[in-house]
């Protein structure tokens, strides 16, 4: 069973995640049948990680949310998502750390979320633990999305899942770097594919 107060949390949470997506994503995070940690590129202000945190305490694992937190590139000045109380007055950079902290801090899920702040692809270089779920949610940028695709996907465990968010097959519903990455790692063969909810792809490692 999912953890009922986290997953109230991760509704209640500040961010984009819809809520029967979110839904989804913890119950496939749940649902997985190899060992492992949960890790999740791009975390923003926590509350997708709270839907995983919800699947990791039952599973007695950890969520390893890899961000650097200074935001995508929706989220800079002049952009459809910039929010300015976002933004560290002393560098004039967007810093989403605090507010995140203060998200997982509130849901008291400390104990299931180890935060590691760095960028993606320098971060994976040095990762050895196999992992039982990935979910790839950072920039949307065809070269950073690639950049997650390749440094992460050799780290999933056969057997475990990798999750993609924001996949829209039709350009007018979305941006096209998750629907490429999706269909990448479907074309290697590797993956068999689940049964998804709106724009989340769920992939699950067969070789």
């Amino acid at each position: 069973m999912l953890d009922s107060a986290l997953l109230k949390a991760a509704e209640d949470a500040s961010g984009f995640m819809p809520a029967d997506e979110g839904q989804a994503l913890a119950e496939a995070a749940l649902a997985v049948t190899v060992d492992g940690p949960l890790l999740e590129v791009g975390s923003y202000l926590g509350k997708s990680t709270l839907y995983l945190a919800a699947a990791a305490r039952p599973r007695g694992t950890t969520v390893v949310t890899v961000d650097h937190h200074r935001g995508s590139e929706e989220h800079q000045a002049g952009w459809e998502y910039h929010d300015p109380t976002l933004v560290d007055p002393a560098l004039g950079l967007i810093d989403t750390l605090p507010a995140f902290r203060r998200t997982i801090a509130t849901a008291g899920a400390e104990d299931v979320v180890t935060a590691v702040v760095a960028r993606s692809e320098h971060f994976a270089r040095i990762w050895t633990t196999p992992l039982a779920f990935l979910f790839l949610d950072g920039s949307h940028t065809d070269e950073s999305a690639q950049r997650d695709l390749a440094g992460w996907a050799p780290h999933l465990a056969v057997g475990g899942v990798l999750a993609i968010h924001d996949v829209f097959p039709d350009p007018a519903d979305g941006g096209q770097a998750p629907y490429r990455i999706y269909r990448q790692a479907l074309a290697t063969g590797s993956y068999s594919e689940l049964p998804g909810q709106g724009s989340l792809r769920l992939l699950r490692r067969d070789h």
